[in-house]
């Protein structure tokens, strides 16, 4: 099996409870499971994981780059600011795929830009916790 790190930024851990009417009733604990499922489907070995640390995130990053590690990622807040993050992802050598559950291009202005986004192989957005799943998919077949 291929292994696939999913990880997740800022206030994701907080899924179900956090603003529902934008992010779903899907818990975080629902996202691990619905993704470990898609991947075993798939033949991929699944590690989700979730941090509201800009360093933390930043290492898993190098770790995934030094292991050759495909990686979704849905950095959240970090997805607006986070040049440390930007400059870790293009140091990647496996496929990266950006996903949001919500669409940022239809939220608040300052959501529209992703400085992620140009570093990785494509973005899916705002098919709720489905953006995981397609993403799976893309990487099972890239």
């Amino acid at each position: 099996m291929r292994d696939v790190l999913v990880l997740n930024g800022p206030n994701l851990g907080r899924l179900g409870t956090r603003e529902p009417d934008v992010y779903g009733a899907t818990t975080f604990k629902d996202l691990v499971l619905i993704c470990e499922t898609a991947g075993r489907e798939l033949g991929l070995a699944v590690e989700v994981r979730q941090t509201d640390d800009e360093a933390e995130m930043v290492r898993w990053i190098h770790g995934a780059a030094d292991s050759r590690t495909p990686v979704i990622l849905n950095p959240a807040a970090f997805t607006h600011y986070s040049y440390a993050l930007r400059d870790a992802l293009a140091q990647r050598t496996a496929p990266l795929i950006e996903v949001h559950i919500s669409n940022p291009a239809a939220r608040e202005e300052f959501r529209h830009t992703s400085v992620v986004a140009a570093v990785a192989n494509g973005t899916i957005a705002g098919f709720g916790v489905q953006s995981y799943v397609l993403a799976l998919r893309a990487i099972a077949e890239m």
